[in-house]
């Protein structure tokens, strides 16, 4: 649990977004139609293949790695003490595709966090139920220190040590979107692994972690409960993600969430207006918006629409025109945001990683601002 260094660079933690390829009205490509005769020099056979074999390796290692770590014991096969009762993941939910992904991101997500610790999270359950890991993530997240005793051998010790970093979760989680916690932490030392699936979702979803999770995402659960000496047993079904229409919890409420939640015949008009804005300038390098969600992930529309809005040409080496990956994405997305602030705009409320990942609200937020101050250009 505990490593040397890092075994997941940033770029291979990063959450993919959708891709999208640029096109000009006309059908050209985008490349095309701004440079004309700029052309993209392609990299050696033998290095690509190279590369391809390298992100195969660690696609198939992540893999393995996640398949190993939630195989659930067999009910039956547990040793249950008179009354006690547990829970367990079918073996379907742990083949579960949407399952994974899951666990996927949140494995990405931790460690993208825990990386100035050098901590490297393989399994969900091992590496999660003593409390330790538990309790950095939540030190890096808060900024806090949670007083612990120090690391402790026995079971008792561990239980302790686990007990006070969950009380300081669900502390920290109060008043948030999760006013029932679905998870103890006797379930997540006995590595319950739904029950550490929701909590882990939970403090992502709080602290907005730069993530989107597949939506109603439930996992079925064997109870298993002995009763007068016999082990009876029944299958539930446990929710661990539901519609995430933002990328987080939000802070403090805008007209922004007024509309998503109240208006959306309203919503239907400001982003009708929006993409008349936007359209109004672009077309004047022969370029239409017409997905505004989309169109803006990787940061080219935005960082255009910045130049023509302040009267410049943006040199075509500061940012990437053709954005292959996710972190091309957050850079451009980044430099966008330092154009808007070199030109006397607030700080954005959004977040690179909220428009790369195609967050609409967050887009929104991020198009209005600009309309209120270059409405009459």
């Amino acid at each position: 649990m505990l490593q040397s260094q890092s075994t997941l660079n940033r770029s291979q933690r990063g959450t993919p977004g959708p891709s999208d390829t640029l096109k000009s009205k006309k059908g050209e490509s985008f490349v095309d139609k701004l440079t004309g005769t700029l052309t993209r020099k392609k990299k050696p056979a033998e290095e690509e293949r190279n590369e391809e074999n390298e992100a195969l390796e660690i696609e198939q290692e992540g893999r393995d790695a996640l398949e190993a770590s939630i195989i659930p014991t067999l009910a039956k096969d547990v040793r249950l003490d008179e009354g006690e009762e547990r829970r367990f993941i079918t073996a379907e939910s742990a083949r579960d595709p949407r399952v994974l992904e899951v666990i996927r991101l949140l494995i990405h997500w931790m460690n993208d966090e825990l990386a100035s610790e050098r901590i490297v999270i393989k399994h969900i359950q091992e590496d999660l139920y003593d409390g330790q890991v538990l309790q950095k993530l939540l030190e890096k997240l808060q900024n806090i220190k949670i007083e612990v005793p120090e690391v402790s051998q026995s079971e008792e010790g561990q239980r302790q040590k686990l007990q006070m970093v969950v009380q300081t979760a669900n502390r920290l989680l109060q008043g948030g979107a999760h006013e029932q916690l679905k998870w103890t932490a006797e379930q997540i030392h006995g590595k319950d692994i739904i029950a550490i699936m929701q909590l882990l979702i939970a403090l992502a979803l709080h602290y907005r972690a730069p993530i989107r999770f597949p939506e109603h995402v439930s996992a079925g659960a064997i109870i298993a409960v002995k009763q007068n000496g016999q082990t009876l047993t029944r299958t539930i079904q446990e929710p661990l993600t539901t519609t995430q229409t933002e990328l987080g919890l939000k802070g403090e409420r805008d007209a922004f969430d007024t509309l998503f939640d109240y208006g959306p015949d309203k919503l239907a008009h400001v982003k009708t207006s929006l993409l008349a804005f936007c359209n109004k300038h672009l077309n004047k390098i022969n370029l239409e918006v017409t997905d505004l969600e989309s169109q803006f992930q990787d940061g080219v529309f935005l960082i255009l629409l910045m130049g023509l809005l302040e009267g410049y040409f943006v040199p075509l080496h500061c940012f990437q025109l053709q954005v292959s990956n996710y972190e091309g994405k957050l850079r451009n997305v980044a430099f966008a945001f330092k154009l808007m602030q070199d030109a006397g705009l607030p700080k954005p409320r959004s977040r690179a990683a909220d428009i790369a990942n195609g967050d609409l609200k967050c887009t929104l937020r991020l198009l209005h601002q600009l309309f209120t101050k270059y409405k009459h250009v």
